[in-house]
């Protein structure tokens, strides 16, 4: 099982959680201004509950998630709403 202490070498990025738990989380630029967020969530024991991916367009709007992670469902692309 991760530590908390290798969770926090490879996200740089974290937050607590109402649960004792924690959302992890580090972004990767691409060359044409998108940007991959990757999300684990995990339990007070450092244990994966969730793993996913976020894309952002180059206006940083939220375009499509992946979950990965306890069941890959694939790239999902995510419904514009009406204002």
């Amino acid at each position: 099982m991760t530590s908390r202490i290798d969770n926090e070498r490879k996200f740089p990025n974290w937050e607590d959680l109402p649960n004792e738990g924690r959302k992890y989380w580090f972004d990767v630029e691409g060359r044409l201004g998108w940007r991959a967020r990757y999300v684990k969530i995990v339990d007070s024991e450092e244990k994966t509950l969730l793993f996913y991916q976020e894309i952002y367009d180059e206006n940083g709007k939220l375009v499509e998630m992946h979950e990965k992670f306890p069941l890959d469902k694939g790239h999902q692309k995510i419904k514009e709403t009406e204002p």
